[in-house]
């Protein structure tokens, strides 16, 4: 096991079991439902159905980035006892928390000059970042050191894609992501919007599709574009749902019949409370690795 941690925060959509057996340490951001304040806990307090069924309800929901102090807290720990930290953070394209992140680090390592804390944007979001997290674990476990694990990260963080879309476009209506006329005449057409989060972290609509079976098809024909290899493609996939499974099988069936590689390699997540407050229920989310997103 390597001498340093590889952390993340709560906002990877990895369960809990996936992020302790990987040894991935993370800290909780928190978010609000109706006023009142809960951690990002990974479905432990609210969990996700709940979640969901309440923002179906009406429930107001919003978030906040994970504070300095919070940081200093969670870094230190690792810190005291000698051991150097590579962070990975969400998107600066969605969130400032990776601001917060390199103000902890540049205060820690007044007090720990001995130590390296090394911060990464991810450039990524839900189980997307969480699939960067996983293949950084990957390469830990190979052996690279805490610097070749950093410069593997910069180099290779545009290489993991993020492709989704929502059945559901309230919320991405109420956050500004979809404009309120698009919105409404999406809805009455039955048009799913695609989206992907581009070179530098921000969630950008794509294409217009009308239908959900058609936007689905055309989420993995993405993957055919973008993966490793084509439809030679045999790495990890991810998928991150908010309370959509039948979505995510019709989904799962037809990657595993265009990349027969990845049969048995594909692992679903729930989208949790921070980036599901934001798309709220009905999205489904694609994430491999694959070329440079350079849009």
């Amino acid at each position: 096991m390597a001498e340093y941690c590889l952390t993340g925060c709560s906002s990877a959509d990895l369960s809990e079991a996936h992020f302790k057996e990987r040894s991935i340490p993370y800290i909780c951001f928190q978010f609000e439902i109706d006023g009142v304040t809960y951690p990002d806990d990974l479905g432990k307090t609210i969990p996700p159905a709940e979640l969901y069924r309440r923002m179906e309800a009406g429930a107001m929901t919003k978030t906040s980035q994970i504070s300095v102090g919070a940081y200093e807290e969670f870094f230190e720990g690792f810190l005291k006892e000698g051991r150097d930290i590579i962070h990975i953070t969400l998107s600066s394209g969605i969130s400032g928390t990776v601001n917060s992140a390199r103000i902890a680090a540049n205060d820690l390592k007044n007090r720990y000059p001995d130590r390296k804390l090394y911060i990464v944007d991810s450039l990524g979001a839900s189980s997307g970042y969480g699939l960067f997290l996983d293949l950084l674990a990957d390469k830990r476990d190979e052996g690279y050191d805490i610097d070749r694990l950093y410069d593997w990260a910069e180099t290779n963080k545009l290489r993991v894609h993020h492709w989704f879309f929502s059945t559901d476009l309230t919320y991405y209506i109420r956050g500004g992501r979809v404009t309120k006329t698009a919105g409404f005449v999406g809805q009455l057409l039955n048009i799913c919007p695609l989206l992907n989060v581009d070179s530098m972290g921000r969630l950008i609509p794509r294409e217009k599709i009308r239908g959900k079976n058609a936007v689905i098809r055309r989420t993995v024909e993405k993957m055919a574009e973008h993966a490793e290899n084509g439809t030679g493609y045999s790495g990890k996939v991810f998928i991150s749902n908010s309370e959509c499974l039948a979505d995510v099988n019709v989904m799962t069936k037809l990657i595993e019949e265009r990349f027969p590689g990845t049969k048995g390699k594909i692992t679903v997540f729930d989208i949790g409370a921070t980036i599901g407050s934001h798309t709220g229920p009905g999205t489904v989310a694609l994430f491999f690795f694959g070329d440079e997103r350079t849009l």
